[in-house]
């Protein structure tokens, strides 16, 4: 038992090394029986996911008659990369520990597959071990909003913040390019690169005649535009003339239609009232904040209300801040 322990802990260690976004973070770890084990995970959406990381880690010892601890259930669908259980099977392991069940109905039931294919399945709060159901705890938490995300019909989303050190948005004169130096702005694109779809506002959409690319020079990918509000786009604008442009009238409504289209992981980038109403309704999962070292003063900021301490809305850090030229990168999550 010390051994899964062990294994297990390392398992959900690896998984932290992952990049958020449409994907969960995910660890898995390849234990024998002389209590020896490999880990592995997964780096990013089409990416090999954790389990078969794992086991070509594993090389050149073999994998047969092996344990699997995996944070995450394995997955059984094909999607940009064919489903963990086969790999699991394929590999000859014998035994799969689970830490948290997956709750996307387009890849749960990985561990049924399993099972009937002869393999033993555990989930770790069946062990009825203080030890493993505090790794399963810490294991949900890991990928708390992007549980609700799955559960809620939506996309993953992330709000792209560029903001001055006293919190604006934008000078007084609603000037805002640029708050941020190159090296923020190139750090960003590459979100942009990863991402399935981009969405502004229609105020932010008029004043900046925004593209909404992904400008990294070795990045085939480019994200769907996507706009929120009421007011017509101009037909001689960017987003105007690109036909793969979205717009939607209603947040809740083109969240839901996003998904069906296959958006996994949005990227908000505003405007301020854009911002604040995704906030204020929950709906963001992850902040991306660059912060520059200038004061703005009475500029504008996210039109948030907020009366009491009380009703702060609450982040944690993600990761440690990074230092991008002048300017300070910091990822947050939801508090759950």
């Amino acid at each position: 038992m010390e051994a899964l322990h062990s294994a297990t802990r390392a398992a959900l260690g690896a998984a932290t090394r992952g990049v958020r976004g449409a994907n969960p973070l995910v660890g898995a770890a390849v234990l024998w029986d002389d209590g020896t084990f490999t880990t592995g995970y997964h780096q990013g959406a089409g990416t090999p996911h954790a389990e078969p990381d794992a086991i070509r880690n594993a090389s050149p010892r073999s994998t047969t008659g092996a344990t699997l601890v995996v944070t995450l259930e394995p997955c059984s669908h094909t999607g940009r990369t064919g489903p963990c259980t086969q790999a699991i099977i394929d590999a000859g392991i014998t035994r799969v520990v689970i830490a948290s069940r997956d709750p996307n109905p387009q890849a749960s039931g990985g561990a049924q597959t399993l099972t009937e294919a002869g393999v033993e399945v555990l989930f770790l709060n069946d062990l009825g071990q203080s030890w493993a159901h505090e790794v399963a705890t810490q294991a949900h938490r890991l990928n708390a909003r992007w549980f609700t995300a799955v559960t809620h019909d939506r996309p993953f989303i992330t709000a792209k913040i560029a903001q001055s050190l006293d919190g604006c948005v934008a000078a007084r004169d609603r000037t805002s390019q640029w708050i941020t130096g190159a090296e923020s702005r190139a750090h960003a694109h590459l979100t942009r690169a990863r991402v399935d779809a981009i969405a502004v506002g229609t105020g932010t959409a008029h004043a900046d005649n925004p593209r909404l690319t992904a400008r990294t020079g070795d990045s085939p990918h480019q994200p769907i535009p996507v706009v929120f509000g009421t007011t017509a786009l101009p037909g001689d604008s960017h987003l105007g003339r690109n036909p793969r442009t979205l717009t939607y009238s209603e947040v809740g409504a083109g969240l839901r239609d996003l998904r069906r289209r296959g958006v996994s992981h949005l990227l908000l980038e505003g405007g301020p009232t854009l911002m604040a109403h995704f906030l204020q309704h929950d709906l963001v999962d992850e902040l991306h904040v660059y912060t520059a070292p200038l004061l703005l003063g009475d500029g504008i900021r996210a039109p948030l209300s907020v009366d009491t301490l009380a009703q702060g809305l609450r982040f944690v850090p993600d990761a440690p801040p990074e230092a991008l030229g002048s300017d300070t990168f910091t990822r947050f999550m939801k508090e759950v």
